[in-house]
């Protein structure tokens, strides 16, 4: 699935599978991210599949991901700060910031996850 500002390549699993199992609603809410932000939005990570999920993240097989409501979006410095306000209007469910070490890797995870026992939702944390 891909829509006006993201294309099927950047949010397809990473591992060679070929498998983009975006959710609908999910791939609506960034482009409103993308409208509200005003400029590209850039993708580090899509969806995963399990196997490459396990590879990558802690959160193994059933990670954010692997449900294809979560992405990982390149951004630092006054750009994430913008973003993060975009990201708390549109009323993300989680968000994750990681906005240290070299520019071009920091970036901040978004996703749609409903109500969860641990934790609880809506949540924010670092990495």
């Amino acid at each position: 699935m891909e829509s006006k500002h993201f294309k099927n390549n950047e949010l397809t699993c990473h591992c060679g599978c070929g498998q983009n199992l975006i959710d609908e609603k999910f791939l609506n809410l960034l482009e409103d991210l993308r409208l509200w932000f005003g400029k590209p939005i850039n993708i580090s990570s899509g969806y995963r599949c399990p196997v490459y999920n396990m590879s990558v993240s802690n959160s193994g097989k059933t990670g954010p991901h692997t449900t294809g409501k979560a992405v990982d979006i390149l951004v630092h410095g006054d750009n994430a700060r913008h973003l993060l306000k975009g990201v708390l209007a549109i009323n993300f469910t989680g968000i994750g910031l990681n906005q240290k070490g070299l520019y071009d890797k920091r970036f901040i995870h978004v996703d749609t996850l409903m109500n969860q026992e641990n934790p609880p939702r809506p949540w924010i944390w670092t990495y």
